[in-house]
């Protein structure tokens, strides 16, 4: 099992940034993916970036350029930092783990965190 605890949502203005956290614990296996998803109110939750414990990523075509997913292997923490947001960026953010590399769509096994809500005001 494990868990995930997001922070750093929030409310910007257009053009802004932000950054994310999201810290794992309990069993970490040592290869695995973590990605940020958003879901916006009537959307389809879709894959922001995603980042496997050797460095490779994902991105969304409408993310790229302006967010950057990192990873802290030694906290099993990972961060997507978010510039030159846009109002459709708004969306409640989550965090997602699962064992594996290269996972990048939703699985069963994965973990979820709770969410965090940002906002972004044109």
């Amino acid at each position: 099992q494990v868990q995930l605890v997001e922070s750093g949502g929030g409310l910007v203005q257009a053009g802004g940034s932000l950054r994310l956290s999201c810290a794992a614990s309990g069993s970490i296996f040592r290869f695995n993916t973590m990605a940020w998803y958003r879901q916006a109110p009537g959307k389809q939750r879709e894959l922001v970036g995603g980042i496997t414990t050797d460095g490779n990523t994902k991105y969304a075509d409408s993310v790229k350029g302006r967010f950057t997913i990192s990873r802290d292997n030694a906290k099993n923490t990972v961060y997507l930092q978010m510039n030159s947001l846009k109002p459709e960026d708004t969306a409640v953010y989550y965090c997602y783990y699962v064992t594996g590399l290269y996972a990048w769509s939703e699985s069963r096994s994965g973990s979820w965190g709770q969410g965090t809500q940002v906002t972004v005001s044109s």
